[in-house]
């Protein structure tokens, strides 16, 4: 079996000096692409900055034998996340690969948690992915061709209590992962999500004693993989936690058709409409949004 690897190609990889996207960066530069490594060096909540992390994580990679270059900007603005990804121009002259996985994280009731406070998250994690993706996107689509990871999670599938920024942003970023995908398939352009998960600061004050081994490296693989030119997929997501990776999907009940509707009707056929039996799942990038329109269209003309 060939070994994948990534000679010629050229990755950025947000919140890549330590973690999760410091596995990603090595692994990547071990197979050989080039790498820009970004990082701000922040704290778990977004404050403060180093500018060593990135730093150090370039030179590992360096002393390894591969190639990368630091950027310390932030991924929060467009101006940051413009300037992330002329790093990777002014070093290499193109970007084939671009891996957000920059993040921040604070726990705040509903109730309680400000504005300030939920947008402190939001900028890093969902806006930060539209300020990094944004500015790449053209120069894939001149090219011809390009990767995109995203990084989702759980938390914006199913979600916990207390992390509303994070749930809001991890599952927002369903949609932009979509939208890359289907406007960029024509172009060459496949964009995933990983929803990974691993040990790393971001478990800090989580009771980890009973957990199996979690560690980046067991993700990595499968960022690397959806990261390289032979990827077979686009708009999907992937799990991956303690060993186990799985696809991540929206579904849909068939439901149920009827030519008016009163409340008791709802509440009346309401075990009917959540049947899952004759479900629908639909794939973004194969004409979801219009399939979705057309088997409903389907049901209303045959009265059923």
């Amino acid at each position: 079996m060939t070994e994948r690897r990534f000679e010629g190609r050229v990755a950025v990889i947000t919140g890549a000096g330590r973690g999760l996207g410091q596995a990603y960066a090595e692994l990547l530069a071990s197979k050989g692409a080039k790498v820009v490594v970004n990082d701000n060096g922040s704290g778990l909540a977004g404050d403060g900055s180093d500018a060593s992390v990135a730093q150090l994580a370039v030179n590992a990679i360096m002393a390894a034998g591969g190639e990368a270059v630091a950027c310390t900007e932030s991924v929060a603005t467009p101006e940051g996340g413009k300037a992330i990804i002329e790093a990777a121009l002014d070093s290499w002259g193109r970007i084939d690969i671009l891996i957000h996985n920059a993040g921040n994280t604070r726990f705040d009731a509903f109730a309680e948690i400000t504005y300030e406070e939920f947008r402190s998250v939001v900028d890093v994690h969902l806006l930060g992915a539209f300020n990094v993706t944004r500015p790449a996107f053209p120069l894939m689509r001149d090219g011809g061709y390009g990767r995109v990871v995203l990084t989702g999670s759980i938390g914006g599938i199913y979600s916990m209590p207390h992390v509303i920024a994070y749930a809001v942003s991890k599952s927002g970023m369903i949609g932009l992962n979509n939208i890359i995908a289907i406007e960029g398939a024509e172009h060459g352009i496949k964009s995933n999500m990983i929803l990974p998960g691993a040990l790393t600061r971001m478990a800090e004050g989580i009771d980890t004693s009973q957990f199996p081994e979690m560690g980046p490296e067991l993700v990595a693989p499968v960022v690397g993989y959806l990261a390289h030119e032979s990827c077979a997929v686009s708009a999907e997501i992937f799990a991956a936690i303690a060993g186990r990776v799985a696809r991540i999907y929206v579904s849909e009940t068939r439901g149920v058709y009827r030519p008016d509707w009163t409340i008791d009707d709802v509440a009346t056929n309401l075990e009917a409409i959540r049947d899952p039996s004759d479900g629908w799942t639909l794939h973004p990038a194969k004409g979801a949004f219009f399939e979705h329109m057309n088997r409903s269209f389907e049901m209303a003309r045959a009265g059923a």
